[in-house]
């Protein structure tokens, strides 16, 4: 019964969002505070996570390739691949979990628990649609572009590892990516990208806007939130790449 509460709570606060806005320009405004926030505050960790993600990638990559029937063109495909189809949506919508999930939730979560929450509703204020729907928007807006860059940055990051190390020429690693190029995965990663940021924003959202209790209830809804999240990128994952590849 626990899981049926939780889902019909969740829905209940989906729905409360599409409520017409009080005031357009608090809205907008508190939108464009949340992307700076998502978007600006998670970049250095998804820069500096996609270049070590590219150059372990290419390095390990090498490493297995061992025959020499194998073009050495072959690592720059695998890289290209395993960053735009899995490595740079899935592990950095995780580390975004960790990252903006728990800062949502601890913020919606103090807010609660300091009843500023309760102000705003007495002042005739949606806070669904106030503080939980720009969020949501905020994330669908910025977290598919950072795991864009993340899978370019990763690419590069493989270039310039193969190119250091002896491994690969970067010509030859530029002829690579250039062959048998499919298209569908980049539209894959997409998909996967607004799906992974939706669990991302909602998730936490829920978990911080329930919140009940004190500090202690704060930190274990931030780590509901984290965990909750990561599961369902997982399952996420698994369940569009049996629908759509």
């Amino acid at each position: 019964m626990t899981f049926f509460t939780h889902l019909g709570a969740y829905l209940i606060m989906l729905k409360g969002m599409f409520k017409r806005p009080e005031n357009y320009k608090m809205y907008w405004k508190e939108f464009m505070h949340q992307c700076v926030e998502i978007g600006v505050g998670a970049l250095p960790i998804v820069i500096i996570i996609s270049l070590f993600l590219g150059a372990v990638t290419t390095v390990q990559t090498a490493y297995q390739l061992v025959s020499p029937l194998v073009p050495a063109s072959t690592i720059a495909q695998i890289v290209r691949d395993s960053m735009i189809l899995e490595l740079s949506p899935t592990v950095v919508s995780i580390v975004l979990a960790g990252v903006v999930g728990s800062k949502i939730a601890s913020e919606l979560g103090n807010m609660r628990i300091s009843e500023q929450i309760d102000a705003l509703e007495i002042m005739g204020i949606n806070t669904k649609s106030y503080l939980v729907m720009p969020r949501i928007l905020a994330s669908l807006l910025v977290i598919p572009c950072l795991i864009v860059i993340s899978a370019v940055l990763g690419i590069w990051g493989g270039r310039m590892a193969g190119s250091f190390t002896g491994i690969l020429a970067t010509d030859i690693f530029d002829m690579g990516l250039r062959q048998n190029l499919n298209l569908y995965n980049i539209t894959f990663a997409l998909y996967k990208s607004y799906t992974f940021a939706f669990i991302v924003s909602s998730i936490p959202a829920y978990y911080g806007y329930h919140v009940k209790g004190g500090a202690l209830e704060i930190g274990r809804a931030s780590t509901s939130a984290v965990v909750v999240s990561c599961i369902l990128i997982l399952f996420a994952d698994y369940a569009l790449a049996a629908l759509l590849l």
